[in-house]
């Protein structure tokens, strides 16, 4: 089946007699066993759950791996990853990164003994440089937040498996509908399923796909032990969102594209970064490994003070610290989702204080382009 298909069509209530068109909500801890000497199929809803159960085969049908797995959050599938390593081991990890990732990587992966070095991985030859044997995790988003750079993931994925280590790629900013890094080599594909998986601003979660089967066991053990998995009620409504998700992103990435010509043609702009321009430094990596440039864009505007102006007197793009929703956002990255970035990382990567980051959601085009274009002009 197609794309669009596939995400209305499967088995929404595995074995239910009644065959209910939703998948419904078992909001239950526990589960009545029918021996006392050995469990069922689910048992306590941290180990298993009937409505989580169902979202994780689908995420995991639509990245095209064999196991998925919820979580509470982005942050708690990102942490989950890094629960794959021991003390000594290190991690590679490119330096455009979400500010919660720099975070965890930066002020508590220390304690465990956990070595975390950063490196400009668009450029497959800078991590051929710096990978070494301790090297166990090779870490990017692409495209990145909130540079929007593009790693090329077919050739990162062939280093990380000459030297023995796993490859993990959030896919955060493309979705399943517009990516899927497991077919490029990943191992290990992950989601703010926050962002556009729910698309509605509503659920806050993780996913993790893979297609290891030894991964995949690794994972879940960390998953039960750790007591990390995503509710019933927020899968529920993760589920009903997944529906919508081609339409949506079709909407949002038309948009986005709209809009970024438009800002790289005005003046007051000073620069665009947007993978689905022609112009930009990776944009024939990203035709090949991806459907489309996506729905978030940054772009600089000379001045911090210019930035504030924007952001505090637009009227659809609301300012918001996370993206993916259907309501168009706005924000200041170096202020907001990435203020948490260590001083010193944040030192290197010179994150401009009058970059603007859009995550553009399904207004009319039009309405949008009037909208910045009468904060712009009026700075």
């Amino acid at each position: 089946m197609k794309f669009a298909s596939r995400l209305v069509s499967f088995d929404v209530c595995p074995q239910d007699p009644y065959r209910p068109m939703t998948t419904p909500i078992y909001q239950t801890a526990t589960f009545e066993q029918v021996h006392a000497d050995s469990f069922g199929e689910y048992d306590y809803s941290r180990s298993g759950n009937p409505t989580r159960r169902v979202l994780e085969d689908q995420v995991a049908a639509l990245e095209n791996g064999t196991r998925g797995f919820c979580f509470s959050s982005g942050m708690a599938a990102i942490a989950t990853v890094t629960h794959l390593l021991k003390a000594g081991d290190e991690i590679l990890a490119d330096w455009d990164l979400y500010g919660g990732a720099s975070r965890l990587f930066g002020k508590v992966l220390n304690r465990s003994g956990i070595t975390i070095r950063y490196v400009d991985a668009s450029d497959p030859a800078n991590i051929t440089a710096q990978i070494t044997t301790a090297t166990r995790l090779i870490y990017v988003e692409s495209p990145t937040n909130p540079f929007l750079r593009v790693i090329d993931l077919e050739a990162v994925a062939a280093i990380a498996h000459q030297h023995g280590a796993l490859f993990c790629v959030d896919n955060s900013t493309m979705s399943p509908y517009l990516q899927n890094p497991l077919d490029l080599g990943a191992d290990i594909v992950l989601h703010s399923a926050t962002k556009f998986l729910c698309g509605h601003s509503d659920v806050t979660g993780g996913v993790i796909v893979v297609k290891d089967d030894a991964l995949a066991n690794e994972i879940y053990f960390l998953q039960n032990a750790e007591g990390s998995a995503l509710g019933p009620f927020d899968c529920f409504l993760l589920l009903r969102g997944l529906k919508t998700l081609k339409l949506r992103m079709d909407a949002q990435q038309r948009n986005a594209e709209i809009i970024a010509k438009f800002l790289s043609q005005h003046p007051k702009v000073s620069s665009v970064y947007y993978p689905g321009l022609p112009d930009h430094p990776r944009y024939a990596v990203q035709q090949r490994q991806a459907r489309g440039g996506g729905a978030v864009l940054s772009f600089t505007v000379g001045s911090s003070e210019s930035a504030k102006l924007i952001a505090e007197n637009s009227e659809l793009f609301r300012i918001s610290v996370s993206f993916g929703s259907v309501n168009s956002t706005i924000s200041i990255p170096l202020k907001m989702s990435h203020a948490s970035i260590p001083l010193e990382l944040r030192a290197s990567r010179t994150l401009p204080e009058d970059l603007l980051r859009l995550s553009v959601g399904i207004e009319d085009s039009e309405d949008l382009i009037k909208d910045l274009e009468s904060r712009l002009d009026a700075i």
